[in-house]
């Protein structure tokens, strides 16, 4: 990036650039922080057993607007994977599980989805929801009910001040002892942790969708709740461009982005050893605007050098201080599908051999296939009753199964270099810098070489089949070529204009043959200068 980034004086998690911003309140991290803290012991052991505790404990993270969107920009819904110069990314199931402590594994988060979720609303949490056929509950309602009636600074409170009174009035709202409200409290509570924070939605109210899954509180401790996390986030990144920001829990991103691309300087390290590994980063504050920031993130992104992506970052970690860890490893390294109720989402493990520690093998790059696929979207079908254990039995099937392995025999990654440049070319550059990196280019000039040459070769086969009808149809008219009848006279024509274009893919051919030349000789030559020795002085 041009500018060094440096930290401003003052509180070092105070978010700049934006203030206020939409996606700092939309997690309302603040406030469930506070209602946890009042919680009695017993219900946080529950929460404990159910496996949100290292969740829940985690420190509120001040949201890197500008690495999300440039994030975002570069998300390809087809193959549900950022594409970069050096290939693709995907946050896998390995990162949710180490960030974010959240278990990836049991059984997916699934079930049947209702038009309408009053009754369940009603006998399970007390409350009401927005509309007849609605499945949002009014955030600021189901934070009275656990006893946090307003979230907001008073004249001259302090941070501190502020969290010990949203503690202070959750506890006086629990109740102590067991039974039904006791477990309406947890409900409550449940609802806005992944309502507002794991499965967040655009808005100001709190998704309930899930609610029938809390029923029965004895099982919640079955379910793969990252999972569903990052089924959730694919979904969000999926949708328009022009949408800035994502739903759901984009921490997970941010500390994504400063594990594999630490080049960037956008996160600062701190708490050595700490778990689930987002307790370990801190923003670094930048002062520029918003748009400014994400050029040059953009601009960063264009001329990283291939070295210096991570994609092997958990090396050396203490696995034995995170348990959910050794929990999920079945489910690492494998192509499998993401479960969240109507969002199915496919992991592309494949794409990213590297994080393996593999070569990456050349694969089919995925493109939408089938006719209820809409790419980086979830399934449709919300407005009737669906069961969706039973409208996507194939890939819940796949679940159980724990997908399939991604393996590779590869023993370099330059096939898929060259298959990389051929499918996406210039589309993976955003910033507004070219930067001439001789490896990366002869990559793509390979690429789009091969490309020119086969459909040299199919245009040539196209003018041999030409040719050879329009010369039975001379034959046919025995060469009275100026008959007004005359059915050569359409295919010479054809003809004619596929030998141009034949004549200039050969010409464009030759200019990329003496280009990868070129570009190779200049390779050759910047590879001597760099193992020479320097000059003494």
């Amino acid at each position: 990036m041009e500018e060094e980034i440096a930290p401003a004086a003052g509180d070092e998690d105070e978010p700049v650039g934006p203030k206020k911003s939409e996606l700092w309140s939309r997690l309302g991290w603040a406030v469930i922080r506070a209602i946890y803290d009042g919680l009695p012991d017993f219900q946080v052991r529950r929460l404990e057993g159910m496996g949100f505790g290292p969740f829940l404990r985690l420190e509120e993270l001040a949201p890197d607007v500008a690495l999300i969107q440039a994030l975002k920009e570069r998300w390809d819904p087809e193959c549900h994977a950022f594409l970069f110069p050096w290939g693709h990314m995907v946050p896998t199931l390995e990162d949710a599980v180490r960030i974010a402590g959240l278990r990836v594994d049991g059984r997916a988060v699934t079930g049947t989805t209702y038009t309408s979720y009053q009754e369940p609303v009603e006998r399970l949490l007390g409350l009401e929801v927005r509309g007849e056929r609605s499945s949002l509950v009014q955030r600021t309602v189901l934070q009275a009910s656990l006893g946090v009636v307003s979230a907001r600074r008073q004249t001259g409170e302090g941070q501190a001040e502020h969290m010990e009174r949203m503690t202070d009035d959750a506890r006086a709202a629990m109740a102590e002892e067991e039974g039904e409200a006791v477990d309406r409290d947890l409900r409550r509570f449940l609802t806005l942790v992944i309502g507002k924070m794991i499965l967040g939605t655009r808005g100001d109210p709190v998704g309930c969708r899930f609610l029938p899954l809390l029923e029965d509180l004895s099982s919640m401790d079955n379910y793969a709740w990252g999972v569903a996390l990052l089924a959730h986030l694919f979904d969000s990144l999926g949708t328009s461009s022009r949408e800035t920001g994502v739903t759901g829990f984009f921490p997970l991103l941010q500390v994504w982005a400063y594990y594999h691309l630490p080049s960037l300087g956008r996160g600062v390290a701190r708490r050595r050893g700490a778990v689930p590994l987002l307790q370990r980063w801190r923003f670094c504050r930048d002062e520029r605007t918003l748009r400014r920031q994400v050029t040059l993130i953009h601009n960063a992104l264009d001329t990283i050098p291939f070295g210096h992506v991570r994609w092997t970052p958990y090396v050396g970690e203490d696995d034995a201080t995170q348990p959910w860890v050794e929990r999920g490893r079945p489910y690492f390294g494998r192509d499998i599908w993401l479960h969240c109720f109507n969002t199915v989402v496919p992991l592309h493990q494949r794409l990213v051999g590297r994080t393996l520690g593999l070569h990456q093998v050349v694969v089919e790059f995925p493109t939408q296939q089938r006719a209820w696929e809409r790419p980086g979207r979830s399934f449709r079908g919300i407005q009737q009753v669906t069961d969706w254990t039973v409208r996507v039995r194939e890939q819940l099937d796949d679940w159980e199964r724990r997908g399939t392995e991604v393996v590779s025999e590869a023993t370099s990654d330059e096939d898929y270099y060259r298959a990389y440049a051929r499918r996406y070319g210039a589309q993976v550059y955003k910033g507004t810098r070219r930067p001439l990196d001789p490896e990366e280019r002869i990559s793509s000039l390979e690429g789009i070489l091969h490309s020119t040459i086969q459909q040299r070769d199919d245009l040539q086969a196209v003018v041999d089949q030409l040719r050879a009808e329009l010369d039975r149809a001379q034959q046919m008219v025995g060469g009275a070529s100026s008959s007004r009848e005359d059915p050569g006279r359409s295919l010479a024509s054809v003809a004619a204009r596929a030998e141009d274009a034949l004549a200039q893919l050969r010409e464009q051919e030759q200019e990329l043959r003496t280009a990868l030349a070129w570009t190779t000789t200049l390779e050759a030559e910047m590879a001597e200068l760099r193992l020479r020795p320097e000059a003494t002085e």
